[in-house]
């Protein structure tokens, strides 16, 4: 694998987020060489969940506020439900979204990451899968949902579920190589 040394990766989460949505992508994307930042609410340490049980915390790098955009190669999203339910909710998390769906930056998100998709009303006309609880969320707001381990649609890479991760990483992986290809 190529090395992603000038690959930077911007992630964004809050308590409630999926354990091993965050950890293991974070740690693929640290391994493969890529500078990793992980933005939040505050800089408070935030606590995941496994099967619905408080699980790791970790300590963000960086508030939501202070977030510029233009500074990152990539957007990864992981799931939970209580944290894209949070994150929804915020304005400047949407803004991000939206401005790295504009301008045609990678973005990945996992299970129920894609909720902020639809919140920043960037689905319509593109293909991508979810956990099965908000597949209906996305149909309403214009995707075409389908029931696929990872599906990339240009610049969007979605996958459904933890057993999902290692295709998840592989893709997020192998499309930065392209990002920094052509960088």
């Amino acid at each position: 694998m190529a090395t992603l040394q000038n690959a930077r990766v911007l992630m964004l989460a809050t308590d409630g987020f999926e354990e091993s949505e965050l950890f293991e992508p974070r740690q693929a994307l640290l391994d493969a060489g890529a500078q990793v930042t992980l933005a939040s609410i505050s800089t408070d340490a935030i606590t995941g969940e496994t099967a619905g049980e408080k699980g790791k915390s970790i300590t963000p790098d960086t508030t939501l506020d202070q977030v510029e955009p233009d500074q990152f190669d990539a957007l990864v999203l992981p799931g939970g439900v209580g944290n894209p339910d949070k994150m929804r909710m915020q304005q400047k998390a949407i803004a991000i979204v939206r401005g790295f769906m504009d301008s045609d930056k990678l973005v990945a998100a996992i299970c129920h990451a894609p909720w902020l998709l639809a919140e920043a009303d960037v689905v319509a006309g593109r293909r991508l899968t979810s956990w099965p609880s908000i597949r209906t969320d996305l149909a309403n707001a214009g995707a075409d949902v389908v029931d696929q381990e990872v599906v990339t649609d240009r610049n969007l890479i979605t996958s459904r579920k933890p057993d999902d991760i290692p295709a998840f990483n592989r893709a997020v992986l192998a499309a930065l190589e392209e990002v920094q290809a052509t960088a």
